[in-house]
């Protein structure tokens, strides 16, 4: 009936005007310590870098929070020609005050300082069509450009694997068009 494609019509805006318009943010440079694993969308061994890093999190020192860091290390030309087969270099990590006590097994990365798009993401972490709508739409329009530094997300509190009311904060690199001053 039309009240029942109205209402779909309705969830299906409130749903996308949730990560609509990020937030732009600069932030200092972050040491992360963790593991991580070569993989591509084709080959996706995220399970396996998880289910690596969650029983030894807790032996990480020097800890700033619980928060869990899912990190992306794309090359120069990853984005160029899209790709599902092309590596990257995936992290499952902590922030960290320090580097001084690293725990064996675990490895560093520094994320440099920069501007950020941060995404408020509500549904499944599988679900494509955040990162859609972020490169397809969101980022041809907003007078940013990609920067080569890692994509990450945060994992809180409200992050909850595989579930639809999992939430989480989806942090793009991005520097202005040269030229544009636009801080949308």
């Amino acid at each position: 009936s039309q009240q029942q494609v109205s209402n779909c019509f309705l969830i299906t805006i409130q749903a996308s005007s949730l990560y609509m318009h990020p937030e732009i943010v600069h932030i200092e440079s972050k040491i992360l310590a963790g593991v991580c694993l070569p993989m591509s969308l084709t080959q996706n061994r995220t399970h396996e870098l998880w289910a690596s890093f969650m029983p030894v999190r807790k032996s990480i020192l020097h800890s700033i929070d619980h928060l869990l860091y899912s990190v992306q290390v794309y090359d120069a030309q990853y984005f160029a020609a899209f790709d599902p087969a092309h590596p990257f270099v995936k992290w499952a990590a902590v922030e960290v005050t320090s580097l001084d006590h690293v725990v064996t097994g675990m490895q560093s990365i520094i994320v440099p300082s920069g501007q950020y798009a941060v995404f408020h993401y509500k549904g499944l972490a599988g679900d494509p069509s955040i990162f859609q709508y972020i490169f397809g739409t969101w980022l041809p329009t907003s007078g940013y450009q990609l920067d080569q530094r890692p994509h990450f997300e945060i994992l809180g509190p409200s992050y909850r694997n595989n579930d639809p009311a999992s939430e989480e904060d989806i942090w793009i690199p991005v520097k202005p068009i040269q030229g544009n001053k636009t801080n949308n």
